[in-house]
């Protein structure tokens, strides 16, 4: 009967050691992980009892205490938890600007309506040039018929009129046939002879000449000749000479 007595006695002293085991483990345990209240991380609490309370240690060395009536309250500039990351910040959203609806006008019916037309200066005149210098055709003959010629004049290739053979002087303003700038003027001399020759000398000449020039009474003056043109006596064939000048 003493046998069994001393298995008892050795199952009460192996009790206290394994209790003891398990205190010890549970600091161990703590230091590898965080502790919590309630579901409330609480690592910074020092000096407090909880009663009626469970304790669980999970699979990461968390200890997880839940006690019925206690709250963790933090007050500020306390540290916890570390915070949730801030959520990223994006720049707001430019609304479209609304565009300027065109603004509605009351047209009568049947009447068409007119677009309002943008005010556009109309552009400066521009000056034509213009001819500032009198121009005048005189012909000289010094022995009016001896030299047998008529002479057609054309202006811009336009017939102008014909200088005849009998005439001693002719005097012409040509102005309003010319152009600013360029100009021609065509001579045409036809021998007139009806019969033998009046005269062979070179001496009796038929002139025209085309110049700028002033009239003064019943006189002008060629201050510019531009053309001239001569045929004789002595002259026998028909002819036709261009001449080109600019007027100014």
């Amino acid at each position: 009967m003493k046998r069994p007595m001393r298995a008892r006695s050795v199952i009460r002293q192996a009790v206290p050691s394994l209790a003891l085991a398990v205190l010890l483990a549970v600091p161990a345990a703590a230091q590898a992980g965080a502790v919590y209240l309630n579901g409330e991380n609480i690592d910074e609490v020092r000096n407090i009892k909880f009663d009626k309370c469970s304790v669980k240690i999970d699979d990461h060395g968390n200890v997880m205490i839940e006690a019925p009536g206690y709250r963790v309250k933090r007050l500020d500039g306390s540290s916890g938890a570390p915070p949730p990351a801030p959520a990223a910040q994006h720049p707001p959203q430019q609304q479209p600007q609304p565009q300027a609806q065109p603004v509605p006008m009351m047209v009568p019916v049947g009447v068409p309506y007119a677009y309002p037309q943008p005010q556009i200066a109309p552009p400066a005149p521009v000056q034509a040039p213009k001819i500032t210098k009198h121009y005048w055709m005189v012909t000289h003959q010094n022995a009016p018929g001896m030299t047998e010629f008529d002479i057609d004049v054309y202006v811009n290739a336009k017939w102008l009129m014909t200088l005849r053979n009998g005439s001693q002087q002719d005097v012409v303003e040509v102005t309003r046939f010319l152009i600013p700038g360029q100009n021609s003027v065509t001579f045409e001399a036809k021998k007139v002879t009806s019969g033998s020759r009046k005269s062979f000398s070179p001496e009796h000449q038929f002139i025209v000449v085309v110049g700028e020039g002033d009239a003064g009474g019943d006189n002008v003056m060629i201050n510019n000749p531009l053309v001239t043109f001569k045929r004789t006596a002595a002259d026998g064939d028909s002819v036709s000479k261009d001449y080109s000048f600019v007027t100014r």
